[in-house]
């Protein structure tokens, strides 16, 4: 995976679930996250788009 795609699929998990980073940072407050379904099915879905867009561009 690129830079740019990681920078997108953070901003996705910083918008819709509220993640202020998903690099591991070794601590159960800082790596686990109590999010809504809601919240999942919009990054899945939204990420599903990213990688669709991005295939397409090959």
């Amino acid at each position: 995976m690129n830079k740019k795609t990681e920078r997108k699929l953070e901003e996705i998990a910083k918008e819709q679930l509220f993640i202020e980073t998903l690099e591991t940072r070794m601590s159960d407050g800082l790596d686990f996250h109590d999010v809504s379904v809601w919240g999942v099915k919009e990054a899945l879905r939204l990420a599903f788009e990213l990688g669709k867009a991005e295939g397409e561009k090959r």
